[in-house]
C-alpha cells in the first residue's frame, strides 16, 4: 500500500503545495544572501580598520619626533683614547643640534686626530687598510685620541637598503649600550673582508648583528632591537648634513682643500665644508696625503712641533 499522500490531493492542492515550497526556498535564499552580504560588509570594515591601524601607525612613526643620538657620541662623534676606550659623554638631545668639537689642549699630547667616515665609501676602507693599525697603536698607546665621525652620504649607492645609515646606527649602539667592543667593530666595518662594494645591498641588519658578535658584542635584546628599529638614523643624516654646513674643530685660521685637489683650498672667511670622505684631521689641520706624505709622517711632525714648544717653553722658566 503506498504512502505517498501527494498521489490523493488533487490538482489545485498540488500546485499550491508547488508554490509554497517556492515561497520557501525563496525566503531560504534570501537569508543566505543576507548573510553573506553581512559577512562582507563585516570583512570589508575590518580591512579598513587594519588599513587604518597601519596608515595611523605609519604616520605616527614618521610625525614622532626623533629621540636623542647615542650616548657618548655629544659631539657627533665617538672619541677613543687610551686602550681603545670610548670617552664618555651625554647623548645629544636634539640629533640637529650644531656638532660641537671635543675640548682639547692641543698645546700638549696626545695628538686630537678626527676621521669623518661613510662605513661604504672605498676610500675609507683604503684609509683603514693603509693607516688602521698604526693608529690603533697610537690610541691605545695614549700617543693619540681619535674621533670618529660616522655619516651616510653614500645611502644611495645601496639600491635602497641605506646601508650607510644602518651601519653608521649599529655603530651607534654599540658606543651606547657596549662601548669596549666599539673600535673592534669600527675596525669590522672597514675591513676587506666585511666592506661592501657600491651599488650592493651591503650587509643586513642580521649579518650587522653577526660582526657585532664577531667584534666581542653580546647579542643582547637590547642590541638587537636598536639594530633593528634604528633610532639613531637622523642623528647620522645630521652629522652629514651638519658636515656639509662646515666642520667644527677645525685649528684657527685653518682652510680645508676643494675636491680633487692637493694645493686649493677653500674661501678664507666662509665655512670649510666636508667635500669627501675619509676627512683626516689632525689637531684641527687637515691631512693630505699628496701633500703631507703619509699619515704617521704628519703625525709625527706635529708631535715634534708640540714637543718642541714645550722644550722651549721649560727652558724660559
Amino acid at each position: 500500500m503506498s504512502n505517498d499522500t501527494t498521489s490523493r490531493l488533487s490538482k489545485n492542492e498540488r500546485r499550491a503545495q508547488a508554490r509554497e515550497q517556492a515561497r520557501v526556498a525563496r525566503e531560504a535564499e534570501k537569508k543566505r544572501e543576507k548573510r553573506r552580504r553581512l559577512y562582507i560588509q563585516g570583512g570589508v570594515v575590518l580591512g579598513v580598520v587594519a588599513i587604518l591601524a597601519i596608515v595611523g601607525l605609519v604616520l605616527t612613526q614618521s610625525l614622532k619626533p626623533a629621540g636623542p643620538g647615542p650616548k657618548n657620541m655629544v659631539s657627533g662623534a665617538a672619541v677613543f683614547t687610551k686602550d681603545l676606550k670610548v670617552v664618555p659623554s651625554a647623548a645629544l638631545q636634539d640629533p640637529k643640534a650644531d656638532r660641537v668639537a671635543p675640548e682639547t689642549n692641543r698645546e700638549e699630547l696626545p695628538l686630537d686626530v678626527t676621521v669623518y667616515v661613510d662605513y661604504m665609501c672605498p676610500a675609507c676602507g683604503n684609509f683603514e687598510a693603509q693607516n688602521g693599525v698604526m693608529l690603533e697603536n697610537y690610541v691605545g698607546s695614549g700617543d693619540a685620541n681619535l674621533a670618529v665621525y660616522p655619516i651616510n652620504f653614500l645611502d644611495s649607492t645601496s639600491l635602497g637598503t641605506k646601508y650607510s645609515t644602518r651601519a653608521a646606527n649599529a655603530f651607534g649602539c654599540l658606543v651606547e649600550q657596549q662601548p669596549d667592543v666599539a673600535f673592534e667593530f669600527h675596525k669590522r666595518l672597514l675591513s676587506p673582508e666585511i666592506q661592501p662594494q657600491e651599488r650592493t645591498p651591503g650587509l643586513d641588519d642580521k649579518e650587522l648583528l653577526k660582526q657585532a658578535e664577531a667584534a666581542g658584542a653580546k647579542a643582547t635584546p637590547e642590541l638587537k632591537s636598536c639594530i633593528q628599529d634604528r633610532p639613531f638614523s637622523t642623528f647620522f643624516t645630521e652629522n652629514y648634513t651638519k658636515a656639509g654646513e662646515g666642520i667644527s674643530g677645525l685649528a684657527e685660521g685653518q682652510r680645508l682643500l676643494m675636491p680633487q685637489s692637493a694645493t686649493e683650498l677653500q674661501p678664507e672667511g666662509k665655512p670649510q665644508r666636508l667635500v669627501s670622505t675619509p676627512l683626516v684631521l689632525v689637531n684641527g689641520q687637515q691631512w693630505n696625503e699628496g701633500r703631507d706624505g703619509s699619515l704617521e709622517t704628519f703625525m709625527l711632525k706635529i708631535k715634534g712641533e708640540i714637543e718642541q714648544a714645550g722644550a722651549a717653553e721649560a727652558a724660559t722658566d
